[in-house]
């Protein structure tokens, strides 16, 4: 059965990378003929960044018996990736925790995968508490089997940085530290429990996490635009599940397992349990990994706290405070909205302000002032 599995698995997966850009292609076109410039504000949790692969670095031959070409087309792959994510006008601002760990993922998916070692990387029962390789519960959470789980999972772990500006990086290291040990955990019980040898060790990466952050994206993004092809009706939520469909049955069994148990400890942080979701590491989490990442890979710096940003003294220059009457404080949630988009908090204020918090004009102030 796992024989046929396999053979199936590797006959749709070209298929189902087709159906993908296909299905993108369609989304893109029917945003272009149905987007009007009242809808052009779209609710921030549904902004998707769309990947798209060059044909050149799919169709170049890899020689079989070596790790090097192999290396190289990674190589090529990461660079595509991560320029793609460097563009647009949020890319990774206020988003460090989930940049330090994209970064990761590629540097530990490249060593082992240039080692020939990536795919023995998966949480194995009996190796880390009867052999004692305690390191592999540091590098399974990063490292992924094979190139097209990395670039997926890059994929979701980018656009679930969404969680991460309206929680907070505080409190999104709590969520992303309690879904890798929850899962592991229960990872460990399946192995016990089903006691399969196709089991024994399973598929490497942050299945824990990416599943995790599939809990929230299914009860807090609303589904905002719906379109057809052929007799099929999508949304635009129906691009990430698919994805997030494809990595859970990358490797059947083995990414099935740690997929599901990602779910289980997304939900238990959803019902709160023991109160987790009260807990926030202190700041200076959140400023270790704004220092540690890489400023290329995740775009400019945040300004200061304390000074105004470039976009802020663009708000203040081009839309001075009206002269009547002192414009009510903005409200918070209209804040947090803004900089869920990827705007510093500092701007987004300032543009509530004058905009008298109306987010749409808003919005429109602080896009303007970026064009300038």
């Amino acid at each position: 059965m796992d024989l046929q599995w396999s053979r199936l698995s590797r006959t749709m997966r070209p298929s189902i990378g087709s159906f993908f850009y296909f299905l993108r292609q369609e989304l893109a076109c029917h945003a272009s003929e149905t987007l009007t410039c009242q809808s052009v504000l779209v609710h921030p949790l549904q902004r998707i960044y769309p990947l798209k692969l060059s044909s050149s670095s799919s169709s170049s031959s890899i020689n079989k018996h070596s790790n090097r070409p192999k290396a190289l087309s990674r190589l090529k792959v990461v660079g595509s990736l991560l320029r793609k994510m460097n563009g647009g006008p949020s890319g990774f601002n206020n988003a460090p925790i989930t940049r330090t760990f994209v970064v990761a993922c590629f540097l530990f998916t490249i060593l082992f995968g240039i080692q020939g070692r990536s795919h023995k990387l998966g949480l194995s029962y009996q190796d880390i508490w009867k052999k004692l390789q305690l390191w592999k519960l540091i590098v399974s959470v990063f490292a992924f089997s094979s190139t097209p789980e990395l670039i997926f999972g890059a994929y979701l772990l980018y656009y679930f940085r969404v969680f991460e500006r309206q929680i907070s990086s505080n409190k999104y290291s709590v969520f992303v530290l309690f879904s890798i040990i929850v899962s592991s955990l229960l990872q460990f019980f399946g192995q016990a429990f089903f006691n399969d040898p196709a089991l024994s060790v399973l598929a490497s990466g942050p299945y824990g996490l990416i599943f995790s952050s599939f809990v929230p994206f299914y009860f807090d993004i609303p589904i905002s635009t719906r379109f057809r092809v052929s007799s099929l009706t999508f949304s635009d939520k129906s691009f990430i599940y698919l994805a997030g469909l494809q990595l859970l049955l990358s490797s059947w069994k083995r990414s099935l397992i740690p997929g599901l148990c990602g779910i289980l400890a997304g939900s238990l942080y959803r019902i709160n349990v023991l109160r987790i979701r009260r807990l926030k590491f202190p700041e200076f989490i959140a400023s270790f990994f704004s220092r540690l990442s890489l400023p290329s890979v995740g775009g400019p710096a945040p300004p200061a706290r304390n000074a105004p940003s470039f976009t802020a003294r663009q708000v203040e220059g081009n839309y001075r405070a009206p002269m009547s009457s002192a414009a009510p404080e903005p409200p918070e949630d209209s804040i947090a909205t803004l900089v869920s988009m990827g705007f510093d908090r500092n701007s987004a204020r300032q543009a509530l302000v004058h905009a008298r918090n109306d987010i749409n004009a808003a919005t429109n102030i602080l896009l303007e002032s970026q064009s300038h």
